[in-house]
């Protein structure tokens, strides 16, 4: 169970994001320098205890039009080996000290956890209580389960979201990954889904994870935050 401290963060998740966001190849560019708020997200619990899970939502007033962006963060006490290329950069925690913020999608706990709520088998959590179920956030899944123990992902961002290629323990043989594993396509510009809150593509996939998220004026809005799809090889 994830504890959530009352407590400083220096730098804040917003002025850490606000730097880190234009380097994004999915972020809409501005004239301007991120103007962020925090509009959402949920957590989910790892079960070791070690690594803080939060997928966040921030809303960017810079353009003309208001966005709001999907961001899993993982929180470790130390540097994760090989995961340079996700770092979002360190802050000073008012209880746990150092904190290494990374973009969770190249953290393979965060990646595990986001397969079992995928699966519906982790319950997700409220982004600022402790051990408060959030009944919002829902997932769908269909066909036969699999293991969520990572082997290897591959990650990659592009213009329209980041796709993480997913071998599981199971699917990784002696002579390397079989053919099987998964792809999550992580919705990073968020949009409401007027008619059912999930849209074509996660209709069509294995599994979705839907959430709200506060607009700019306030009203709430849903839609898919992660898909599931075999991998094409």
């Amino acid at each position: 169970m994830a504890v959530i401290y009352k407590t400083t963060l220096t730098p804040s998740k917003l002025e850490l994001l606000a730097a880190w966001l234009p380097k994004q190849p999915w972020y809409i560019g501005t004239a301007s320098e991120p103007r962020l708020a925090k509009a959402g997200g949920f957590r989910l619990d790892d079960p070791q205890g070690e690594v803080g899970i939060e997928f966040m939502v921030v809303t960017d007033t810079s353009g003309e039009r208001p966005r709001s962006y999907h961001v899993p963060l993982s929180y470790r006490g130390a540097p994760l080996d090989g995961a340079d290329r996700g770092l979002i950069g360190t802050s000073e925690h008012g209880v746990l000290g150092r904190r290494w913020v990374y973009d969770g999608t190249h953290d393979p706990v965060l990646v595990a956890q986001l397969l079992a709520l995928l699966q519906g088998r982790t319950v997700p959590q409220a982004q600022s209580a402790t051990d408060t179920p959030d009944p919002f956030v829902t997932s769908h899944f269909t066909g036969v389960g699999f293991s969520t123990v990572v082997a290897s992902t591959v990650v990659d961002d592009g213009q329209h979201g980041t796709a993480i290629v997913v071998e599981t323990e199971e699917e990784a043989g002696p002579r390397g990954p079989s053919a099987g594993g998964v792809t999550i396509d992580v919705v990073r510009v968020l949009r409401p889904d007027p008619r059912d809150a999930r849209g074509d593509a996660a209709r069509e996939a294995r599994g979705h994870v839907v959430a709200e998220w506060r607009s700019d004026n306030g009203d709430r809005s849903r839609g898919p935050f992660a898909v599931l799809r075999d991998t094409v090889r």
